[in-house]
């Protein structure tokens, strides 16, 4: 989802609208539209129920997916360790 997220900001981000906003604004707007758009079509296809957390959860998948495609992956990483639990 990241490489498709950043794929569609260089495409849309040469349009002369779009020149002016800042491309992180940019990138969070296609990420927020393409992760919940992309559950909605894996629900679709699975013939799975759409329920309401699966939409909240992909919001919050596409925080990560925006952080991911704007170069934020050492970051993404860097609070997985922080998080992980370490076996002694």
């Amino acid at each position: 989802m990241a490489f498709v997220v950043a794929v569609i900001v260089q495409v849309i981000k040469e349009q002369p609208l779009l020149q002016k906003i800042q491309t992180s604004v940019v990138a969070l707007a296609v990420s927020m539209i393409l992760c919940p758009l992309a559950v909605v079509i894996a629900c679709q296809y699975f013939k799975i129920v759409i329920v309401w957390y699966y939409v909240f959860a992909s919001f919050i998948a596409a925080f990560i997916v925006y952080l991911v495609a704007t170069g934020g992956w050492e970051h993404v990483t860097g609070i997985w360790e922080r998080t992980k639990y370490n076996r002694k």
